[in-house]
């Protein structure tokens, strides 16, 4: 009976999947029409579409190193979602959720993994769009190490609810229920995300905390938005050549004075001599 009703709620799975991959290339094609359309008129500069195709490429790439693949979807990979998040926090909030969403239509490309359209909606659109979450860090106006962190936070939970309300779907089918011990969507959900999703965010916040203190990141921000970073990259070297600045006036003075006190004792020296 369980076999019976796993291998129908399966081909179920498999035609929604089938169609909704027809789906998320039609949309895909979508936004990057939208975007070129955008381009036009001045919302997408060239530069912030290069730099959104290279960390989409890099966290891509990164999805496929998985440390612990999880069952039924989850896993725990080599810092993906560190240069989406770093390209949200560059660029804002409106351009990283765009982003996010077009990771997680690459991530249901590699390997889809849903039970319902809404669950797709969940787990490979809300979840993935939370990267531009990361965007809004910079208004708390500490730094840049606090800023990184506090938006990776924010990310991941919200991330988190997502994953866990599609969780809760999944679980709540009676196939499922087979040999589990108590029929608790939210239990076996909230056990499944903890199993992963906190691995990864301690994997992305480990990275981007070495980055921030490395200089690292603030010199990528810097090559991305010289305009919005410059200051924050050359902070150092500002304070260097003001402390050179101020430290000038006072060698030129005291020279200054120097001369004036030995031009004062030649001619101390000089009336002595023409007295005797």
């Amino acid at each position: 009976m369980f076999l019976n009703n796993l291998l129908e709620v399966s081909g179920h799975t498999t035609d929604i999947i089938t169609y909704i991959t027809i789906g998320v290339l039609a949309l895909l094609a979508v936004i990057v029409a939208a975007v070129c359309i955008g381009n036009r008129k001045k919302k997408f500069d060239t530069k912030s579409l290069a730099f959104a195709a290279i960390c989409l490429a890099t966290s891509f790439v990164l999805s496929f190193i998985k440390i612990t693949p999880v069952p039924s979807g989850g896993s725990i990979t080599l810092a993906s979602w560190v240069p989406v998040l770093i390209y949200a926090y560059a660029y804002g909030a409106p351009k990283g959720f765009l982003v996010g969403i077009i990771f997680g239509l690459l991530n249901f490309i590699s390997g889809p993994y849903i039970l319902t359209p809404f669950t797709f909606i969940l787990d490979y659109i809300l979840a993935f769009a939370m990267v531009g979450l990361m965007g809004l860090a910079r208004k708390f106006n500490r730094s840049l190490l606090t800023n990184v962190v506090l938006g990776t936070v924010i990310a991941v939970v919200a991330r988190f609810v997502m994953h866990l309300i599609s969780g809760m779907i999944y679980f709540a089918e009676d196939a499922i229920w087979v040999d589990l011990p108590t029929p608790n969507a939210f239990v076996y959900s909230l056990i499944y995300q903890l199993v992963y999703i906190p691995g990864d965010a301690v994997i992305c916040l480990a990275v981007l905390i070495i980055l921030a203190k490395s200089n690292v990141l603030q010199t990528l921000l810097h090559i991305m938005r010289p305009n919005e970073f410059s200051a924050a990259v050359n902070a150092k070297t500002d304070n260097r050549d003001a402390a050179i600045s101020a430290q000038a006036p006072a060698d030129k003075e005291g020279t200054k004075n120097s001369d004036l006190s030995e031009e004062t004792a030649v001619s101390a020296t000089a009336d002595k001599k023409g007295k005797d």
